[in-house]
């Protein structure tokens, strides 16, 4: 079985491929369950289990969700106060922010970090979702767990799938409508294209409440209008209607780039995978996944995330053990010769643009040539 790679974005210490690369290692026909993971993972969950990194923080989430919160409401709270001004324009920057650190919380509360049952999990998260930012919980949900299950994978990661953007060469060649009209450039409207993400995000919620699959619509269904309602009479009430549109747009298009730049660095421009056979579970976790690098700022911004490898390999992991669990995976790797790339914030994007750039070569000699 083999996986496209990048030759830009080899790890660190390797000679850089230039065709695709042999997965090392045993092969499972897993489904990212605990269930036949492999020997492999089983002695690496062992280091993880003896040193107490998968214990719950009770303490610290609820100082998170509590600080959050206080956030949140510290922002509208400013709204209302300061009225119909153009200073309304630097809370929207501001709530941009807490709405993003919303999503992590609401996305530690799907992995179960923070409550280990899945009923409290459920509530917090659709509270801290649809009502909170107005992002469905259930469809993020099925969405990210089928992510988490086969990441990078060109036919059942969600994430990788050909919409707008393509993510390889294959996906660029056979691509269609406005991914063929931008695939050749998309590198350089990546991070316009984050303005809309935001959008995005409240559109594809609304659309998931028409499928079937989707559990507890209703549900779902009124806490989403219940924020998009709130959140809209708002602005409106408060603001002029210009200053409300302004408003509207900063907030959303800073919320999804904010999004947009914590997310991105996890798995673009890292190796896919394609067809039916996939590496066992831990290879196909670490391969694929990209750390970053960075102190107690990174942390917050990226909100755990940055340690991508190792959230990867145990969801569940409390945020605040990830640091100290990235000491023992990446050690873990180095004896078993499992490749672990870790780069820098600024350097994590380079590679993923320039990765974005280099499979939309051919489109780019599709139109030379035509």
């Amino acid at each position: 079985m083999t996986i496209s790679t990048d030759p830009s974005v080899a790890p660190a210490g390797s000679a850089a491929p230039t065709a695709p690369v042999t997965v090392p290692g045993p092969r499972t026909r897993t489904s990212g369950s605990a269930a036949g993971r492999g020997s492999d993972f089983a002695r690496l969950s062992q280091r993880i289990t003896d040193a107490g990194l998968l214990k719950r923080r009770p303490g610290y989430y609820t100082a998170r969700l509590g600080l959050v919160i206080a956030l949140l409401a510290a922002g509208w709270g400013t709204f209302f106060a300061l009225g119909d001004t153009w200073w309304q324009l630097a809370v929207a920057a501001f709530l941009a922010l807490v709405f993003g650190q919303v999503a992590l919380v609401a996305h530690d509360l799907a992995h179960r970090q923070v409550f280990r049952r899945r009923r409290p999990s459920e509530t917090w998260g659709r509270l801290f979702g649809n009502l909170g930012i107005g992002m469905s919980y259930g469809w993020w949900m099925n969405k990210h767990t089928r992510h988490h299950a086969n990441p990078n994978h060109e036919e059942l990661d969600p994430d990788v799938a050909p919409d707008i953007l393509v993510w390889s060469t294959e996906q660029a060649r056979n691509s269609r409508g406005i991914a063929r009209i931008i695939g050749g450039h998309q590198a350089f409207l990546f991070f316009p294209l984050l303005t809309l993400e935001g959008f995005n995000l409240h559109v594809a919620s609304a659309r998931a409440l028409r499928s079937p699959s989707m559990k507890h619509r209703l549900l779902e269904g009124v806490l989403l209008f219940l924020h998009l309602a709130a959140y809209l009479s708002a602005l409106f009430l408060v603001l002029s209607p210009g200053k409300a549109v302004a408003f509207l747009a900063v907030h959303q298009c800073l919320f999804g780039v904010y999004l947009g730049c914590t997310f991105a660095p996890n798995h673009k421009g890292m190796p896919t995978f394609t067809g039916d056979e996939r590496p066992d579970f831990l290879r196909r976790q670490v391969l694929t996944s990209r750390n970053v690098r960075g102190g107690l700022l990174t942390d917050v911004m990226l909100g755990g995330l940055n340690y991508q490898i190792e959230h990867h390999l145990f969801p569940s992991m409390p945020t605040p053990h990830l640091r100290r669990a990235q000491t023992v995976v990446r050690e873990y790797c180095a004896e078993i010769g499992v490749p672990y790339h870790e780069t820098g914030l600024f350097r994590s994007y380079r590679e993923a643009l320039t990765h974005m750039h280099r499979i939309g070569e051919p489109i780019r000699r599709q139109r030379r040539t035509s």
